[in-house]
């Protein structure tokens, strides 16, 4: 499951929130790309935009690193 994103084009704030999703409550385009998959993980700005879908929490934690964002869980 890929959902492309630019993150250099993304604010000044520096953070970035994960949280669970369900797949069950994603569109039908993005569900089938989640597999057998019950639940995945977003990654969301600031404002509530939803930047990435990956496939797990470590992954999620990764992405945001990488690209020079400081995650934190949202429960």
């Amino acid at each position: 499951m890929q959902t492309p994103v630019n993150f250099d084009q993304i604010g000044e704030d520096r953070i970035v929130y994960i949280r669970p999703v369900d797949v069950a409550e994603l569109p039908d385009d993005i569900r089938s790309q989640a597999g057998p998959a019950k639940q995945i993980y977003a990654v969301h700005d600031a404002n509530g935009e939803r930047l990435a879908l990956v496939q797990n929490r470590r992954l999620a934690f990764h992405l945001a690193r990488e690209n020079q964002f400081a995650p934190v869980n949202v429960h």
